[in-house]
């Protein structure tokens, strides 16, 4: 049994049982990935995958434990890599990020431009998606942080720390008629088109709990996956957007204008999300405690190893 050869096993499952991507992403060639895998069956007594002709079409059984396996081991190596960077030098390396764009333009920047004048040799990788996507990064190991509102804390794999907590604003053309009302409702805004995050973002779902609590049902036009999108089309008068309130700024926005919201939806949460039992190097801590200053290193390193709780609350 080879280290390469479990890799092979895990990297097919993560391609979707397809070989030919597995290999590609593993930079060899697709029948020494086959061959690689029918010698660890043979040696193991048993098949990992399931076949029909040369197609892998399923995992067996006994195929998921070894696929659990390798990925633990898999997770394992990687942190006696990152081990040994760590002692060989502190202070290079790569931070990989993933988070939705509301975060990378709106939340992480003055973290991040602090970060980098400490560790000007560190390279530092943003990686955009959706909630789900940064959570599957985390996990495959192509990530060492998330920072999403959704998703995160639903992953018993992922520990989950809170970062901090927001909520929304209406925006709206200059001299639209919801700037005169006095209190915002929520019947009010059912009376306009309105503009909103996708469904797997920013906390979509208690916008919609909000409204049906009420028994109204707003007319959503747009669905979009982040704010500048929102606002985009806010101008163009689409219709009224619901986005977060830290995604407007005044000085930027000057076409627009933003009503706070906060009395019709309940608070967000955003989390930073890590793999259980991962390795993080001395200035990934550093970075984290930049972003969310109430999570220093003690308390990151005891979630990750289990020596304190993962999913508390702010």
């Amino acid at each position: 049994m080879k280290l390469h050869q479990l890799r092979y096993v895990a990297e097919v499952a993560r391609q979707g049982l397809n070989v030919s991507a597995a290999a590609e992403a593993l930079h060899t060639s697709q029948p020494g990935v086959s061959k690689q895998i029918r010698l660890l069956e043979e040696e193991l007594g048993f098949d990992i995958f399931q076949r029909n002709g040369k197609r892998v079409v399923s995992i067996t059984e006994p195929g998921r434990a070894v696929l659990a396996t390798a990925e633990r081991i898999m997770n394992e190596a990687a942190n006696l890599k990152r081990a040994g960077q760590e002692y060989a030098d502190e202070a290079a390396g790569t931070l990989r990020i993933a988070t939705t764009h509301t975060q990378a333009r709106y939340a992480l920047p003055r973290a991040v431009a602090t970060f980098m004048k400490r560790y000007p040799r560190v390279q530092l990788s943003i990686h955009q998606g959706n909630p789900t996507q940064i959570c599957e990064l985390l996990l495959a190991g192509e990530a060492d942080v998330g920072i999403a509102t959704e998703a995160i804390s639903e992953y018993e794999d992922l520990v989950s720390l809170p970062c901090y907590q927001w909520n929304r604003c209406v925006v709206v053309p200059p001299r639209h008629p919801l700037l005169k009302e006095k209190v915002l409702t929520l019947e009010y805004l059912t009376h306009y088109p309105v503009i909103t995050y996708d469904f797997a973002f920013a906390g979509r779902s208690l916008v919609n709990k909000a409204f049906s609590s009420r028994g109204l049902k707003p007319h959503i036009v747009l669905s979009a996956l982040d704010a500048d999108v929102i606002k985009t089309y806010v101008e163009l008068g689409l219709g009224i957007g619901i986005m977060a309130k830290m995604a407007f700024d005044p000085k930027r926005d000057r076409t627009l204008r933003a009503i706070d919201a906060a009395h019709l939806f309940e608070s967000s949460t955003t989390r930073l999300g890590i793999r259980r039992g991962a390795y993080l190097r001395g200035f990934t801590y550093e970075f984290i405690e930049l972003f969310a200053p109430h999570l220093p290193r003690n308390s990151v390193a005891g979630a990750i190893t289990g020596e304190t709780g993962s999913n508390y609350q702010l």
